[in-house]
């Protein structure tokens, strides 16, 4: 299955008021944005929070775009500019370094492919997605609450189980006495968003996210 979604971003006066925002349906939406930013980190910021929101389901992404920035950035550039340090060709900095190294984290391990949409011609989820980003671009012009959106669904607790030796239970629980070392078990309730986390950190450095929280601990 693919999910398919429009990812937008509006700033008024550029830079100005800014909005970013996603849109598969009614049903499952999501925006925000800056009291002062760029059209094209509206655009970069959409598209990330699309990748995040939708990771944990784990199906392929078709992402629809009218920014060819977006688009080349992803699927063009970004390789050479990683491996320049993150600069352009004539060595100055890239632009929105922050938005495009997490976008770069977002979308590894994903499968995923751009199409470019033209921007305002009535193209259905492109015109959501970009309705609702000036609309968080305006409000924050106006200083009123921003429509989030309902995301793409309430986020459901994922279980971890860690398990320790007693050693270092016995830090954890205030135990009195330890005896021959055992094993105790532990629960830890995680939203999909922070199991997502987790595991992306886990994946950088070679672990399982159980033997990543058993070092922390």
């Amino acid at each position: 299955m693919t999910i398919t979604a429009a990812a937008d971003g509006s700033a008024l006066g550029n830079p100005g008021p800014a909005g970013w925002a996603w849109y598969i349906d009614d049903d499952r939406w999501a925006a925000g944005g800056w009291k002062h930013g760029t059209n094209n980190m509206g655009e970069l910021k959409a598209v990330l929070e699309l990748f995040r929101a939708t990771e944990h389901t784990g199906e392929d992404l078709l992402v629809l775009c009218d920014s060819q920035y977006v688009i080349n950035s992803v699927t063009k550039w970004m390789p050479g500019w990683k491996a320049k340090g993150w600069r352009k060709g004539d060595g100055k900095p890239v632009m929105n370094l922050d938005l495009l190294q997490e976008l770069d984290d977002a979308i590894r391990g994903r499968t995923y492919r751009f199409e470019w949409v033209k921007g305002h011609v009535g193209h259905v989820l492109n015109e959501a997605a970009d309705a609702r980003a000036r609309a968080a671009a305006a409000a924050y012009q106006r200083g009123t609450e921003v429509p989030t959106g309902p995301g793409f669904g309430a986020p459901t607790a994922s279980p971890v189980r860690v398990t320790v030796p007693d050693d270092r239970a016995a830090s954890l629980f205030e135990l009195e006495e330890v005896g021959e070392p055992e094993l105790h078990e532990v629960s830890l309730q995680l939203t999909d968003e922070e199991f997502a986390r987790l595991t992306r950190r886990a994946r950088r450095e070679g672990r399982s996210p159980e033997e990543l929280l058993r070092g922390l601990i």
